[in-house]
């Protein structure tokens, strides 16, 4: 009997690679190490072991490994964790891509490689490694510590930031050059699919998957999902885009629905199965002779990512008001590529742009720089001290000023709020309302015979389809107080009229485009008028349509949070982590007062959850009990001595509860002010607020989770975790400044 080839590459390429993966392990190396040497063993440059004989037939597998990855990281990822990264891992996060994409595209033409190598090299060393990270931080058991915050933070805007990459390079590559006008043009398309897609897979999946949910046995999620990743994968092809961004698009639409947990662990055997095999065939490629012939560009690039990368993220880290210890320890985190680096390289390949020698110079980057990364990681607390000793006084004293300057929260600027809210209305509503239109005509529009009754049939409809976006992009509102206060003020209100009236004026720009499109400039103009008459009489009824399918769509994607915690900036070197208490912890049934974990350990109480209870800033008579998860505040030092006294699990949690309604802030203490001379306990800040003195600096000294038997002083700087509400009103009612 006559087996196919494939089948013999098959059981090759698998049985080589876990006999050396489990080699791996015993050497406590990543496994992904493992797939790459497995590939050269059975590569065509590797002469003692059998070779795989249908190199194409490999490639395909490969691809759908590229396809599982990128789906996977896509169900990790999701475009809430992008809206809650704060403004610290954007900075630090564009800060480290932008210089070191910068310095590998430098370092190219310095090595007199072609404009495409050289930028395909920058791109390829800008992003990290979101596996190999994870992996290291799990073995060094450092995820508690607060830059590990910040690095996973950052991890997440390199991923999307891997994805417009992807775009840019695939349309440079295809017009060879680097015409700025084109990438733009290909990066508002990115935009424009990016949010019609987003918005009708969380409208519609969440819903469908609900509907089904008593037929969705393991299997059928399977088949399902699997299907779903494909179609946008065809879609995103259709559109332009390259496969890979496709499976992730749909990773990261599935992340908001409350079945990710489960589609995550049936794909994850598939993901893994074909992720081996894709990293296998990297290896593959792998020629001895050329990492021979370009061994002065592999260390090259290998200096950019040891040396030049962490030193980009520190500075970007610094510059976002991040204490120097957290910087270089999130710089020397950063120093490695791999999964994405790997598929931007086989993007320069597949597209026929970039030179061979591109991708195993790659490759051997990678291994270096995975096996330097546990090292790096350790090493990072040791630099920093020997950098703390050698900096002036002066500048540490600048930097430590900047930092808690920068971590000061301040008011929002109600122009500042309006003009965000303004920008993201209009490009959200705009997208949806174009999209509409040019389904109409382009698609349905050509399909109906041509008849009056057919025109008007087909005009009403695709208006009756417009309306409540058309009125939500002229006229909705969130922040009405922010209105308010701008309205309040005379001189200002020239300008909101101007910015509510270009709203309108949008809106029917679009009507008339609608117009326009089916019939001549007399009836278009005719149709305008006659439609705005028609919203003005049904405003409310289609205010009231706008409010139902923007109340499915917040349910939709808030589903898989019932509650979350708070997301609470901390003082200095302070930060928020979760513990989860587990029955044989030493004070179940104990209350916080009871169990003074600020007296014992330094830590500060910021929230318990109690499934899908959550109490934030808890009194003192609160009890703790099995199951719970404690929210705490604490230095590392302070923490890592609190989890080796409970042996308490850290844990990874989505947070608990509306961001909004707890939060970081300071005000300072002035010479009149009541609270002079009283104790925290005794002045009854925590009852009045709700909230919880987290810190005070006084005379330059810093007092992290302070005593309650601490008095004020005239001059001390406060910092509270509290709700918004009720500590204005006590600022406001003592007259103390922010």
């Amino acid at each position: 009997m006559h087996l196919p080839n494939m089948i013999y590459d098959l059981a090759l390429i698998l049985g080589v690679a876990a006999v050396v993966t489990i080699l791996f392990k015993v050497m406590k190396q990543p496994v992904v190490l493992g797939y790459i040497v497995a590939g050269l063993f059975v590569g065509p440059n590797f002469k003692l072991l059998p070779t795989v004989i249908e190199m194409d037939g490999i490639k395909i597998w490969a691809e759908i490994g590229v396809l599982f990855l990128l789906f996977g990281l896509g169900l990790e990822f999701s475009f809430k964790k992008l809206m809650k990264v704060g403004g610290v891992a954007v900075i630090t996060a564009l800060m480290g891509v932008g210089f070191t994409l910068v310095s590998g595209f430098f370092a190219g033409l310095l090595l007199g490689w072609s404009n495409m190598d050289s930028l395909f090299l920058g791109g390829i060393l800008a992003i990290a490694s979101t596996t190999i990270i994870i992996r290291a931080f799990d073995e060094l058991n450092v995820k508690s510590q607060k830059f590990a915050n910040v690095v996973m933070g950052v991890l997440v805007i390199e991923d999307l930031v891997a994805v417009v990459l992807m775009v840019v390079l695939s349309t440079v590559s295809v017009s060879r050059s680097f015409e700025g006008v084109e990438m733009l043009m290909s990066i508002l398309k990115l935009i424009f699919f990016l949010v019609i897609w987003f918005v009708s897979g969380i409208y519609f999946l969440p819903s469908i998957l609900k509907a089904l949910r008593k037929y969705l046995n393991d299997e059928t999620l399977l088949v399902i999902s699997i299907a779903l990743c494909l179609l946008m994968v065809v879609l995103a092809t259709n559109a332009g885009f390259s496969s890979a961004l496709g499976a992730f698009i749909m990773g990261s639409i599935l992340a908001e629905t409350t079945k990710a947990e489960r589609i995550e662990h049936e794909i994850k055997s598939l993901k893994n199965l074909f992720g081996a095999i894709f990293f296998v065939s990297v290896g593959m490629m792998i020629d001895p002779e050329m990492l021979k012939l370009h061994f002065v560009p592999i260390l090259i690039a290998t200096f950019i990512l040891l040396l030049g990368k962490p030193f980009f993220v520190i500075c970007g880290a610094l510059l976002a008001g991040q204490p120097l210890k957290v910087s270089v320890q999130s710089g020397m985190s950063l120093s490695q590529i791999g999964e994405f680096s790997f598929i931007i390289a086989t993007l320069g390949l597949t597209l026929n742009v970039t030179s061979a020698f591109l991708f195993p110079i790659a490759v051997a980057v990678s291994v270096l720089t995975t096996f330097t990364t546990p090292f790096m990681i350790r090493l990072s607390e040791p630099a920093y001290n020997l950098i703390e000793k050698k900096l002036p006084k002066k500048w540490k004293r600048t930097l430590n000023n900047y930092s808690v300057g920068a971590q000061k929260v301040s008011e929002a600027n109600d122009w500042k709020t309006l003009l965000r809210f303004y920008l993201l209305n209009v490009i959200l509503f705009s997208v949806i309302v174009i999209t509409i239109i040019l389904l109409v005509t382009k698609f349905i529009y050509p399909l109906v015979e041509r008849n009056l009754v057919n025109d008007i049939l087909i005009t009403l409809l695709t208006l009756l389809a417009l309306s409540p976006f058309l009125w939500a992009l002229a006229f909705r509102r969130t922040d009405k107080k922010a209105y308010t206060r701008i309205w309040e003020k005379p001189v200002q209100r020239g300008p909101l009229i101007m910015l509510m009236l270009s709203r309108v004026l949008l809106a029917v720009f679009f009507v008339g485009f609608l117009f326009h499109r089916l019939y001549s400039p007399f009836i278009a103009l005719a149709g305008v008028v006659i439609t705005c008459i028609i919203v003005f009489l049904f405003r409310k009824k289609i205010r009231n349509f706008y409010g139902k399918i923007e109340k499915r769509f917040l349910s939709n994607l808030n589903e898989r949070e019932f509650s979350k915690r708070p997301k609470i900036q901390t003082p200095w070197d302070s930060h928020l982590t979760d513990y989860l208490i587990t029955a044989s912890s030493p004070f179940i049934g104990q209350t916080l007062n009871e169990i003074q974990l600020r007296e014992k350990f330094g830590v500060n109480v910021a929230a318990i959850r109690r499934d899908d209870l959550v109490i934030n800033v808890p009194g003192r008579q609160e009890r703790v009990y099995p199951n719970d998860i404690l929210s705490l505040i604490g230095t590392d030092d302070q923490l890592n001595a609190f989890t080796d006294f409970m042996n308490a699990s850290v844990k990874d949690l989505t947070p608990l509860v509306p961001e909004s309604d707890v939060a970081l802030h300071q005000f300072t203490v002035t010479s009149n002010c009541i609270l002079v001379g009283k104790t925290i306990r005794n002045s009854s800040i925590r009852e009045l607020t709700n909230g919880l003195v987290v810190g005070v600096e006084r005379n330059g000294k810093r007092l992290l989770n302070p005593e309650s038997n601490l008095e004020f002083q005239p001059g001390d700087t406060v910092w509270m975790v509290a709700e918004e509400e009720k500590l204005q009103t006590f600022l406001k009612q003592y007259d103390l400044s922010v």
